[in-house]
């Protein structure tokens, strides 16, 4: 699989005061509707080695894809208020529908909290990864509807071309595990078994964090031309430098790592573990209720 990687540098050690020592100590928080998420939060935690994470999977009510942008909003609204009782330093949004529908009013409702979501990321490694300026985009039904690809490719490239297909099945796919073989693979010819021929897209966007463990699967069809590009790897490099001009790297020599789920947690560990690539316990997932 060809795909773009940029793999930050450590975050700058920067000087510390007492005034803000404690916050450089305390966590980031993740959060996505599901298990999805968590290929953002393995590319932060292999970037950004020195810092603790707080990730929250909200299964009880995926997928966001689906739902109306109120929700969705207000289920962001009601994630984020309990990761900042966590005490979270900094806010990853690791799930493009969420980011889309619910990032300015995060801001609006935490001025304080740096919030960094998934689609700006992604369409500056499209932009950069596309030699043609003929850039495709694949999420779930809200974030191609909502045009945010779109409109955020187009402000860094005027000239590029985007071809966006919504391909919801893959989520629930991904959320089963069943990211390789025979299913994995007729599901992704029949959303995208004609893209690269009528488009003659050189690049496609995994605009939805679930879409990356079926990325075997998806470049099987499209072909080893097309570049895919995995927004986890740039979103970790634009928290980097948020942490680094807002002086709150951390400096401590270990960290810690907590998952919370709204729902299932046997569910979480099982297949949790094949998004991060590393095994998971029931017993590791604390249950919340939002």
């Amino acid at each position: 699989m060809r795909s773009v990687r940029i793999w930050p540098t450590p975050c700058d050690r920067l000087p510390l005061t007492d005034m803000h020592a404690e916050t450089c100590s305390l966590p980031i928080g993740v959060f996505d509707s599901g298990i999805g998420g968590l290929t953002v939060l393995k590319a932060l935690t292999e970037a950004l080695p020195q810092e603790s994470f707080v990730y929250l999977g909200d299964t009880a009510r995926l997928p966001y894809g689906t739902k109306s942008a109120r929700s969705v909003t207000r289920y962001a609204l009601q994630t984020t208020a309990l990761l900042k009782d966590r005490g979270v330093k900094l806010l990853v949004i690791a799930c493009n529908t969420a980011t889309a529908m619910s990032l300015d009013a995060l801001h609006e409702a935490y001025p304080d909290l740096p919030v960094v979501g998934v689609i700006r990321p992604g369409a500056a490694a499209a932009c950069r990864a596309s030699k043609s300026g003929r850039i495709g985009v694949i999420a779930t039904e809200n974030t191609v509807n909502g045009r945010s690809y779109e409109r955020e490719i187009v402000r860094l490239r005027p000239d590029a071309q985007i071809f966006a297909q919504p391909c919801p099945l893959f989520v629930p796919l991904a959320e089963e595990g069943w990211c390789n073989g025979e299913i994995a693979e007729l599901i992704a010819t029949r959303y995208l078994g004609s893209m690269v021929e009528n488009t003659g897209i050189d690049t496609l966007v995994l605009g939805c964090t679930h879409f990356p463990v079926l990325s075997e699967a998806i470049q099987s069809v499209v072909g080893p031309d097309v570049t895919l590009v995995d927004s986890a790897w740039t979103t970790a490099e634009f928290v980097r430098d948020m942490l680094a001009r807002r002086d709150i790297c951390s400096t401590t020599a270990s960290r810690t790592l907590s998952f919370l789920a709204t729902d299932g947690a046997e569910r979480f560990a099982r297949i949790g573990g094949v998004f991060l690539d590393r095994p998971l316990q029931a017993q590791d997932v604390e249950i919340v209720d939002l």
